[in-house]
């Protein structure tokens, strides 16, 4: 047993849920302890594993052997482990400074959520087993919701965080007493688990009624201290905000000015260089009704799947499927665009699910033509091949096959999302965008990153108002204001991530310039080495 063994064992009895999801045994019963003496028992813990881990002696050049081949390549791969596990730590400590718990309702209700959700989905055990683990969990709801409510702290808390936990709350009961039992095919068990699933829901409705009248008086904003903190020491960029800001200032107007040159090959081509005005025109064709999009985009996603496979640019996973399904009713008021279940690593299922992005009931018919306009026909290419071959589904299915535990476990929005981002632009030079409209609209998705990164750092560091951050997102990216609205209110509440994308995917490019092998060597390799930090996964397929 080694010392990351021994940290992997208290990573998953300290975060159940999360053991859970990753397809770990032994984990499905509980939501864990969301007290506060279990919230800072496991922040001590962290500063103590952190210690032990950077403690622990690495090789050096000098202690491998060119003639033992294995050993040095295991080596290596050793190092990366830890080096993996010692990022995790050292973003979970300075994120210590600013804790979530006490600032936003997201990690109670997103446990509860998804713990009640994903197994339903994911169906890796028998019915009756998913039924005995959703009952356990449900019993648990009403001391994590009290819990909440001790934690959150009025001098920390911000107002925009909590209107997140209370519309997402709001959605309980229905879920919780409708949604998941509908998922039940026995009307024994559906009838067992709604009658559980009661309590819960009663105590939903008291933590609506706690956070309507909750009064928030902090911020939001993170910092730039901590903010470049996280980028150098979680994600090992070796640069902080400013430097990022202005990586994507720079990246928007070399987008921008492609952008100007397609543009009047789109359509009659009026507008000129006027990218925006061309992709309004373009946004003005889209399907119909919601269930119209879902379906189209499972079209769009076969279409994605066979180009792929024909360029021979990656290697599939033996038992790959990719379902296109709407979102999940409680991701409705939080999340506004497309996303991906991945299969849980630690089990030998190899079925994700690619989510439509769906309105919340309450929408009204233009606030829903809107969100189709968002996902026009132009633009689905681009999102099927991010959330699904060769981006978020491929990536994900494929690296589940590496045998090396640690990398399941733990991984980085910025190789992820800068994976699924970097294929788009694989795509695009293989010839998937071939008309002049869909060309516009995957350059437009990639400007979209850009304008993220300049407005999520702008935003973490005080320099730009939500007002003026939803005024860049729908005036520097073909965004609608409802649209733009939710995403700023996204970077609001998940910091440093929005950059993720467009950081992630120039980084993997300027890897593959270094590589030497051909394309789909590269891809196999680095997408199947995990979801490493970039300088780590640059290490996996560059010697040195």
């Amino acid at each position: 047993m080694t010392l990351l063994d021994d940290f992997i064992g208290w990573y998953f009895t300290e975060n159940p849920v999360r053991a859970a999801l990753l397809g770990a045994d032994g984990y499905d019963h509980t939501l864990g302890d969301f007290s506060e003496a279990g919230f800072t028992a496991r922040e001590r813990a962290a500063e103590r594993w952190l210690e032990r881990l950077s403690a622990e002696p690495t090789a050096t050049a000098q202690d491998r052997t060119v003639q033992d081949r294995t050993m040095q390549d295991r080596t290596v791969d050793d190092e990366i482990d830890r080096d993996l596990v010692v990022s995790h730590l050292r973003g979970a400590v300075a994120s210590a400074r600013w804790p979530e718990w006490r600032r936003d309702p997201a990690p109670y209700l997103g446990a509860i959520f998804g713990s009640m959700f994903t197994p339903f989905q994911q169906r890796l055990k028998p019915e009756a087993e998913l039924v005995e683990n959703a009952v356990a969990r449900l019993a648990e709801v009403p001391a994590v919701l009290d819990a909440c409510r001790h934690n959150l702290d009025p001098d920390l808390a911000a107002d925009l965080l909590v209107t997140r936990g209370l519309n997402q709350a709001r959605t309980a009961r229905r879920f919780l007493t409708e949604t998941v039992p509908g998922e039940v095919a026995d009307p024994v068990l559906r009838a067992r688990l709604a009658a559980a699933a009661e309590p819960a829901a009663a105590a939903f409705d008291a933590f609506v009624t706690f956070l309507e009248g909750f009064t928030a008086g902090g911020t939001w904003r993170m910092g730039e201290e901590l903010y470049s903190t996280l980028l150098r020491e979680r994600e090992l960029l070796g640069y902080g905000a400013a430097e990022l800001h202005e990586k994507g200032r720079q990246a928007w107007d070399e987008i921008d000015a492609r952008m100007r040159e397609v543009a009047p090959r789109v359509g009659s081509g009026e507008w000129g260089a006027d990218w925006r005005a061309a992709m309004e025109f373009l946004m003005d064709d889209h399907p119909e009704t919601l269930a119209d999009m879902r379906a189209e985009y499972e079209a769009e996603t076969l279409r994605a799947r066979d180009f792929v496979r024909d360029r021979g640019l990656v290697t599939f996973p033996e038992g790959e499927e990719c379902q296109v399904l709407p979102s999940p009713e409680f991701q409705r008021p939080i999340l506004a665009v497309a996303n991906y279940l991945a299969p849980p690593p630690l089990s030998a299922s190899r079925a994700g699910v690619f989510f439509v992005p769906y309105t919340p009931d309450g929408f009204t018919p233009e606030q829903v033509r809107q969100r189709l306009r968002t996902n026009c026909r132009a633009q689905m290419p681009s999102i099927a091949v991010h959330e699904a071959y060769p981006g978020h589904h491929w990536h994900l299915s494929w690296m589940a096959a590496n045998p090396r535990k640690v990398r399941k476990i733990f991984r980085t929005p910025y190789f992820t999302e800068g994976w699924a981002l970097y294929v788009e632009g694989v795509l695009h030079e293989q010839g998937y965008f071939d008309t002049p409209a869909t060309e516009l609209a995957h350059l437009d998705c990639r400007i979209f990153r850009a304008a993220r990164i300049v407005v999520d750092t702008a935003l973490h560091c005080g320099d730009m108002t939500i007002e003026e951050a939803e005024t860049f997102m729908a005036t520097k990216a073909s965004l609608s204001p409802g649209t733009a609205k939710g995403e700023v209110n996204r970077y609001c509440a998940w910091p440093t991530q929005a950059p993720s994308y467009l950081t992630g995917a120039l980084e993997i490019r300027r890897i593959r310039d270094d590589y030497a092998g051909d394309l789909r060597k590269f891809h196999d390799e680095i997408a199947g080495s995990g979801g490493l930090p970039l300088g780590l996964a640059r290490r996996t397929v560059i010697p040195g």
